[in-house]
């Protein structure tokens, strides 16, 4: 797509977590960028964005909400790209199939209907979740793009944040059959846990997963079981660069770190002694090997992760601390295992594994 193409560009849910950092990386490449925000009067929201470098000549936020079919028609009018990064995102929601699932297929398939009808859009990048692919009864050894969680499974157990994994497996079905039958160019962005650094006001909810070992949020240990993590800034960088690789299609997993819940919580003990990480997790068993996800079909392409494990929740935990959504508590003893320090060699293998993902694609130009 070159450097004549630089949009206008669509980013929906640009006040989030992923959103907000993505339009700070489309304005730093020289793009034109129409945001679009449930409500544009909401400074606390806006602000963010709106005292980005390059926003008051490339950046303009229009009012759109997936709740409401044609919403989105106004801003994907005349653009070239859109980045589908809105969705609901309510773990506690009393009506999960009306709140959650619903408006997030409907809004998928409206905003894929304005794309169709603007006749301008050459890509949409879809961000979807790990959620679609590794969600099923017993969890394999390795996951890549052709995998497909089990909605069955999800509704039937109802594991925390059941109602995303179905929401985000039923909208990207939805629009990959959308786009198949208008001929329409789709790119679904598949990222593990994102950590890292970000501009939004509030909590992100993906942090409160990630940082659940920090804050003793145990309703979500069971995320963080085995669980996979890609840097925020890795996961921009990937969006930007498929909707610019003109022989990218399809789906791509986005994941540079494959961790379980015990090397993590050995990492974060040393880390960040202060909160007093715990070592022991109830019905979790010891011994536990890592799932991968495997994105070598986007490295084959050629793109590069470049940040490590620590370099994500240094992040993450340093912007919450400096936002006041994360207290830094007196110091503490650390945890009810052994002390940090015996935990080096476990960091250093989870640094390893995920440079080692990075090989994969070596072995692919062999």
């Amino acid at each position: 797509m070159g450097e004549a193409v630089k949009g206008p560009v669509v980013v929906t849910g640009a006040s989030g977590f992923v959103g907000s950092w993505l339009v700070m990386k489309l304005l730093q490449a020289g793009y034109t960028v129409r945001a679009t925000v449930r409500d544009p009067s909401n400074v606390g929201k806006t602000k963010p964005l709106l005292d980005l470098p390059g926003s008051k000549e490339r950046l303009s936020l229009w009012k759109a909400d997936l709740s409401e079919e044609g919403s989105f028609d106004a801003a994907i009018k005349g653009c070239t790209g859109v980045f589908h990064v809105a969705t609901p995102m309510d773990f506690e929601s009393k009506d999960p199939e009306n709140e959650v699932i619903k408006p997030t297929v409907e809004g998928m398939l409206s905003i894929m209907r304005a794309c169709k009808e603007a006749g301008t859009v050459k890509r949409i990048i879809f961000t979807s979740s790990a959620g679609t692919v590794n969600i099923e009864e017993q969890q394999r050894p390795s996951y890549d793009h052709d995998n497909w969680s089990d909605i069955d499974f999800c509704r039937r157990v109802k594991m925390t944040g059941w109602m995303y994994f179905v929401s985000k497996s039923l909208a990207e079905k939805a629009a990959m059959d959308y786009a198949r039958e208008n001929g329409m160019d789709l790119i679904s962005v598949i990222p593990t846990l994102v950590v890292g650094p970000f501009l939004s006001t509030g909590m992100p909810p993906s942090l409160v997963t990630a940082l659940a070992l920090l804050t003793g949020n145990e309703a979500h240990y069971s995320i963080l079981k085995q669980v996979q993590l890609v840097h925020l800034d890795d996961l921009c960088d990937a969006e930007i660069f498929l909707f610019e690789s003109p022989d990218a299609s399809g789906r791509y997993v986005c994941s540079s770190h494959d961790v379980t819940i015990h090397s993590l919580a050995r990492m974060l003990g040393e880390m960040f002694p202060e909160y007093g990480v715990p070592r022991s997790f109830p019905g979790i068993e010891h011994g536990l090997e890592p799932v991968h996800f495997s994105s070598w079909k986007l490295l084959a392409h050629g793109f590069r992760f470049r940040y490590t494990a620590e370099d994500m929740f240094e992040a993450a935990v340093r912007t919450c601390r400096e936002k006041g959504l994360l207290p830094t508590p007196p110091a503490a003893a650390g945890g009810d295992g052994p002390p940090a320090s015996v935990a080096a060699g476990e960091k250093e293998a989870i640094v390893g594994r995920g440079q080692a993902i990075g090989a994969e694609t070596e072995a692919l130009v062999k």
